[in-house]
């Protein structure tokens, strides 16, 4: 018996339990399936199993998953034990001390069924992305779909699953966890397996998708055929993606295409509005390319959700008030869930932030608890402020965004010791009328 456990994905069904456990099924493996953020620790299962496997794709679910780790070996300490997804590499060596046995990144799905058959992986070296025929995930055994979270709309709420039509990305951002593992190179999924995931959460009461992939225009030509399809298949289903910035501004024949095959909205890590911070994050667009994509997307009538990473070690207090200014010039404020606001930024093993020499100066030794290299700013007024935000942002995790961005506009003027201007009159006076997800976008 595997039993696959996954700590912590974003308030959805984990496509890191479903995938795997479709190929191992397939092998003819017994596999249980654990979303420990909807369900307890199966110990009768953990005591049978002869492999249990971490699935970490994000910096929350790793830290979660350790002492999860910890309480497996005492339960079964004669398991194998593994750990995949984009954050396994990153910390290969803390894991391997825990006990993990076998570290797979990217594209794990096959060296799991090998390891689960008794054979080598294949895969223990981070660098390897092998080219997979992909299964179509099997999700019986994972919690209901109801049980996650939805898209809240002017209508009301709608069920929502997940899956993902491409994985990895071409691109090299320098803080991003993708590019340690993937290094600019990505893989498609095929569009028949993506459809019918698709129709299995849609016959399991799904009436909105999240396409995970890290960047949905990665290919396009793919994306068009998945969204089409999706469209002709399964009427009335709405679903969200992720594009980058400049995949916006190069390819605006797809915003018509987004828009009449249900698109909710697009997802798109802005970072910043300083061109100096975004070319040393290496992102690819400009302050003006973020404005031109804002002003494409409602052009178009697909509304669009910015993410930032608001505090790095090159914020400014005047900076972080620029960046309020922007959000609110664009009529963006209802756009912008409120945890986005106070991201600040993560400096974890075999990141590309530590090629800067102002990251080096700035951080200290690997912290094995926050598995960051903590780093402070050089002034000290703008971690106050982080603080500050921090503090309103996650105390009014319900609270309408017009009234946390005013609280965070009034805490940012504070602290630059100025008087705060009237800020435009919001846009929109019901939040659910910019459709939004239930559970936050973070890592």
């Amino acid at each position: 018996m595997v039993v696959l456990i996954s700590t912590y994905d974003l308030g959805r069904q984990p496509f890191g339990l479903a995938s795997p456990a479709g190929w191992l099924r397939e092998a003819g493996v017994e596999v249980v399936c654990a979303d420990l953020s909807r369900s307890r620790l199966p110990l009768e299962a953990i005591r049978d199993a002869s492999m249990v496997a971490f699935f970490l794709p994000m910096h929350t679910a790793t830290r979660l998953a350790l002492p999860v780790i910890d309480r497996v070996r005492r339960v079964n300490p004669a398991a194998t034990l593994v750990a995949y997804g984009l954050y396994a590499p990153l910390n290969a060596p803390l894991l391997r001390e825990r006990g993990i046995r076998h570290i797979l990144g990217g594209e794990f799905e096959e060296a799991l069924s090998r390891l689960a058959a008794g054979e080598a992986s294949g895969a223990d070296e981070p660098a390897a992305i092998p080219r997979l025929s992909f299964r179509v995930p099997a999700r019986n055994g994972l919690e209901p779909l109801a049980k996650y979270a939805k898209l809240q709309t002017a209508d009301g709420p709608r069920i929502t699953g997940y899956t993902e039509a491409s994985r990895g990305c071409k691109h090299r951002c320098r803080h991003c966890p993708i590019v340690p593992v993937y290094d600019g190179r990505f893989r498609i999924v095929p569009v028949a397996v993506v459809i019918a995931d698709v129709r299995a959460q849609v016959a399991a009461g799904a009436r909105h998708i999240t396409f995970g992939d890290p960047d949905f225009l990665n290919g396009v030509k793919h994306a068009r055929q998945v969204l089409e399809r999706c469209a002709r298949e399964c009427p009335g289903v709405t679903y969200d993606v992720t594009i980058k910035i400049e995949h916006l501004v190069k390819h605006p024949e797809m915003l018509p295409v987004l828009r009449d095959t249900g698109c909710a909205f697009v997802t798109s890590a802005v970072e910043s509005v300083d061109d100096r911070v975004l070319a040393l994050l290496a992102k690819g667009h400009t302050r003006a390319d973020f404005e031109r994509a804002v002003a494409l997307c409602r052009e178009a009538g697909v509304p669009l959700s910015p993410t930032f990473v608001a505090f790095t070690p090159w914020t400014t207090v005047e900076g972080y008030l620029e960046l309020l200014r922007t959000i609110d010039r664009l009529a963006l404020v209802e756009h912008v869930a409120p945890i986005q606001l106070a991201i600040r930024l993560l400096v974890t093993e075999r990141s590309r932030l530590l090629q800067l020499d102002d990251v080096r100066r700035l951080v200290g030794a690997f912290d094995p608890v926050s598995l960051t290299f903590p780093w402070r700013h050089p002034d000290p007024a703008v971690d106050r402020l982080h603080e500050e935000v921090s503090k309103i942002v996650g105390v009014r995790l319900n609270a309408p965004r017009s009234e946390v961005f005013a609280r965070v506009w009034d805490a940012a003027h504070a602290a630059a010791g100025a008087v705060p201007v009237p800020r435009r009159q919001p846009v929109l006076a019901a939040r659910a009328a910019v459709p939004f997800l239930t559970e936050p976008w973070y890592c």
